[in-house]
């Protein structure tokens, strides 16, 4: 698929058919996921696949899911989770020139921004897979339920997940936002020169 196609072809399922995915598409999604950029090549991402039984587990660790019910259906779940030690340890070495580990360098938290990157590479991959992906938080009270249900290091924090299967459902889901709101016109959101 053109890259342009999966840019526009990209959008939040919902809904899913019980059709499997392939270990092949899985495999594809995730080495993607990590192409994501990093800074000074820190690579503080983590990602825990789950299928079949394993997302059941999931489901029943987190306790406010921040999508609709019908995600539950997916035949893949990804966890993403940022590794904010992985920063503050590589920007303490030599070659960066910091030396401490102090947050306080740092203007915004890369660590999620680059988690975040890396979450979109797995919604695109997962389109041009010809699958369907819906991305959703994970409430911070679930956090410790979910590293304790999957053996999880407490320096990883769950970003949210992503819901990969096929789409049981055409177009844009029914009640979700691009229903009740327009896409913001690029002369509102994009600047030259000048605001």
């Amino acid at each position: 698929m053109e890259f342009q196609d999966v840019v526009r072809r990209r959008r939040m399922v919902r809904e899913f058919t019980d059709e499997p995915v392939s270990d092949e598409s899985v495999r594809r999604i995730m080495r993607n996921a990590l192409r994501g950029p990093s800074a000074g090549y820190s690579q503080g991402q983590a990602f825990l696949v789950l299928r079949g039984e394993e997302t059941a587990a999931f489901h029943g660790s987190v306790r406010q899911l921040w999508t609709r019910d019908t995600a539950r259906t997916a035949p893949v779940v990804v966890v993403a989770f940022a590794v904010k030690d992985a920063y503050l340890d590589r920007y303490a070495q030599p070659d960066k020139g910091w030396t401490d580990r102090s947050e306080d360098h740092w203007p915004v938290p890369f660590w999620y921004i680059d988690t975040g990157m890396a979450v979109l590479l797995i919604l695109q991959t997962a389109v041009d897979e010809g699958l369907g992906a819906v991305y959703f938080g994970i409430a911070e009270e679930d956090f410790d339920r979910l590293r304790a249900e999957f053996g999880v290091p407490a320096s990883h924090v769950p970003i949210g997940a992503i819901a990969i299967g096929h789409p049981a459902e055409q177009g844009i889901s029914e009640g979700a936002s691009p229903w009740t709101r327009r896409r913001q016109p690029f002369e509102e959101a994009v600047r030259f020169g000048r605001w």
